[in-house]
């Protein structure tokens, strides 16, 4: 029988999992300036299997307006512009033969609050996630008391559960403020 603090260890551990995620797909939604994160969905042909771009490509991004891709092989240069376009991200790849150049066009007002909402819905994806995990947490505890745990530490470890989903739960509130506050600034 696991102890209760090694129960609060693990639901600390996928609560972490799970906050990552938030960062990790808020970093996709697009907030006016360039990030190289912006192209991580895009799968290139490479000798017939899709790869991913910064897997064949150098991303990087010389101002806040222009994401630059450097093909580490010459001959990729056509098959990258392809998938840019195929991405359907909005954007207009530049080819000088080299590398790759794509301006990041300003966000509109419209666009903008698209955006929030994007950010806003993978809020509560998250903020439904943790409460999926709260609940499999009390769930355990409840077997807990049925397996010998007392009622006094019962009540404390549902205590201790609830105080750190709640912590959670405002963490994911702090960086969709944060993503709000990047998208919403011109």
């Amino acid at each position: 029988m696991a102890t209760v603090n090694e129960m609060l260890t693990q639901l600390k551990d996928q609560l972490e999992k799970n906050l990552s995620h938030t960062h990790h797909e808020f970093s996709r939604i697009r907030a006016g300036k360039a990030s190289p994160n912006m192209l991580d969905g895009v799968m290139v042909e490479y000798y017939g299997a899709p790869t991913p771009l910064n897997q064949v490509a150098n991303v990087g991004t010389p101002d806040a307006r222009t994401l630059a891709i450097q093909p580490w092989d010459k001959s990729l240069i056509r098959p990258i512009e392809t998938a840019i376009i195929n991405s359907n991200l909005g954007f207009a790849p530049q080819n000088d033969g080299e590398m790759i150049r794509i301006n990041v066009p300003a966000l509109t007002e419209e666009r903008r609050k698209d955006l929030v909402k994007m950010a806003k819905a993978e809020a509560e994806n998250s903020k439904v996630g943790i409460r999926n995990i709260r609940k499999d947490f009390m769930e355990k505890v409840k077997s807990m008391q049925k397996d010998g745990l007392s009622e006094d530490e019962a009540r404390g470890a549902e205590e201790e559960i609830q105080k750190t989903i709640d912590n959670y739960i405002k963490k994911t509130d702090d960086v969709l403020s944060a993503k709000e506050k990047e998208i919403m600034t011109v």
